[in-house]
Order: structure tokens, then sequence, then C-alpha cells
């Protein structure tokens, strides 16, 4: 292995190991050992685990500032905010520990929670004008606070989803399509015309 990727290699094994198995149950021995190299060696590039966290953190903080990021949305239909939700569950699949481990992360690092909730703050604000461009179009009619309420909801099963999955369904992928497709079903009481049909059409395409 060249030194130039073996922090690279390292941070790719850590992320599958804590994916599959739990941040908490995998230490930096048994990624050294995945990797056939000296625990030393890991060390000398991550001096700790929680430094292997921080960097796969990044990433993972990194690509939903690109998805949440932005001047807002000002224009959206059902299939577009369909996309910006299986995107953003990709992320969050392909980084599963973070939301499976969320409270034992936040609990463990300051810094961790308090961009934990940045994020979190962000998706709700994100979540909200995804539905106030939607009702600008005449695609959703909701109250005030029905809005407020879909879109706490929205955000809280966007950060659970990976963990309820894990238990009622051990050993399967995770499916962002399917998560994307929940989380729509929220709002779906208050879409309108077309847009209600987009929405059983996506729903029968990803059930």
């Amino acid at each position: 292995m060249s030194r130039s990727r073996t922090p690279e290699r390292i941070a790719e094994t850590a992320l599958a190991l804590f994916n599959a198995f739990g941040e908490p149950n995998v230490t930096t021995n048994r990624i050294a050992d995945e990797l056939e190299i000296s625990p030393g060696n890991l060390h000398y590039h991550f001096r700790t685990k929680q430094d292997l966290i921080d960097t796969l953190f990044s990433r993972f903080e990194h690509r939903m500032l690109e998805l949440l990021g932005g001047d807002g949305i000002d224009e959206a239909d059902v299939e577009d905010a369909w996309l910006f939700l299986h995107l953003v569950f990709e992320n969050i699949a392909a980084y599963r520990f973070i939301y499976r481990d969320l409270n034992e992360l936040c609990t463990r690092s300051r810094n961790l929670r308090r961009r934990i909730r940045a994020i979190l703050k962000l998706s709700m604000r994100t979540a909200s004008d995804l539905l106030a461009a939607l009702e600008r179009s005449g695609q959703l009619e909701a109250m005030a606070l029905e809005r407020e309420s879909a879109v706490r909801n929205i955000v809280l099963i966007s950060s659970y989803w990976i963990a309820f999955d894990q238990v009622m369904e051990l050993d399967v992928e995770p499916r962002p399509d399917r998560a994307a497709i929940q989380v729509m079903s929220l709002v779906s009481p208050y879409l309108r015309g077309p847009a209600r049909e987009q929405f059983e059409h996506l729903a029968n395409a990803y059930r």
C-alpha cells in the first residue's frame, strides 16, 4: 500500500466497518487488521479514532451542505422534491453510521453535536422552502401549522429512518428511493391536482 494512498484506504475501510457494525463496535485495531497494516501505521495518519470519525463526518457534511445550501428554492414540482430527497438520503445512506449512532456521537463530541445541529436546522429550512415552492405553484395547500408540523416530521423521519430500517430489515441495504417516498407521503394529503397524481405514480414505482 503506497503511503500517499494509506489515509484514504484507512478512511474507506473505517467507513465500511462503521456502516456495517456501528462505530462503537469497531476499534482502530480492527480497522488496521482489515487493511493488514500495523496499528502504529494507522495512528501515524489518524492519531485517534475520533480524528478518523471527524474526517468521515467532514466528507458527509460537505455533501450535505452542497445539497442543502444555496439561495433557496424558487420553483419545484413533486418529482423535483423526490429527486432532492433521494440525493439527501443517498448521502445519509453512504455515511449511515452517523445517523445510526447519532446520540452516541453527539454525547462524545460537542463539536460534532454543534455541526449536526446546524445540519438539522438547515434541513428544516430547506424543507420549509421546498413546501413553500410547491404551495406557490398551486401544487400544495396547507395551513401554516400543518406546514410547520410537516417540516419537523420530514426532518425527524430523515434523521431516524436508517435506525428503523436497520431494526426492521437486518442485512438489507438502505433504500433512499423508498425513504424519499416515505417522506413525501407526509405531504401527500396536501397535494392538489396533477401533483397528487404525480406522487401516486412515484409511490407505485418505488414501493
